[in-house]
């Protein structure tokens, strides 16, 4: 006969881990529903069945959709500062940019539902100076021309990262290459390499 043992809570570092885990799963499911639907859109309840939670946690760890949304664009600046390496080259961060809009859309997506809604998050256009800050620096070294002006630039560069995500179906039909497939990835890098050289 098999004696069962009552099922433990989790204790600790272990209780700890399940936390984290349980606050990323949640995050990742937001990603998806603020994607999808924008922030207006995105339903707290649609976000805790995708994450396989019980909806008062989105409560207990992000105080609710305003507080998960906000965690959600802290994430985004975490990933860019993390693609935006001031040692590294122009061309290389513009490349870089341009590889995670492709592999995670949905930020994409949410980066166009926040410019749909007019959505302004809270030090949004300081954190946007900052990255013409860095241009301007990167121009004062050399690296872009000097009758380039940076924020124009900036802008320029930040639709060309994300044109093949927003413009999937011009892409394809210019190019006759799928987006997805690793020689359009290839071939893009490749020309976004050759235009940044040419700002030189």
């Amino acid at each position: 006969m098999v004696e069962s043992r009552p099922r433990r809570s989790p204790a600790g570092p272990e209780r700890k881990r399940d936390a984290e885990r349980t606050r990323e799963r949640i995050l990742d499911a937001a990603l998806v529903e603020f994607g999808e639907h924008g922030f207006a859109g995105a339903r707290v309840g649609a976000i805790a069945r995708r994450a396989g939670a019980n909806q008062q946690l989105i409560s207990y760890y992000f105080d609710g959709k305003e507080g998960l949304y906000r965690a959600l664009v802290e994430r985004w600046r975490t990933i860019s500062a993390g693609v935006n390496q001031a040692d590294a080259p122009l061309d290389e961060v513009l490349t870089a940019f341009a590889a995670v809009g492709e592999a995670q859309r949905h930020w994409v997506r949410l980066l166009v539902w926040q410019a749909l809604e007019g959505n302004q998050e809270e030090g949004g256009s300081a954190y946007r100076r900052m990255m013409v800050d860095d241009l301007r620096r990167r121009q004062a070294a050399g690296e872009v021309a000097a009758d380039l002006d940076p924020a124009f630039l900036l802008l320029a560069l930040f639709g060309a990262a994300l044109a093949p995500t927003l413009l999937r179906h011009f892409a394809e039909d210019f190019t006759g290459l799928a987006v997805d497939s690793p020689e359009f990835r290839a071939r893009y890098a490749d020309q976004l390499k050759r235009i940044v050289a040419r700002l030189g």
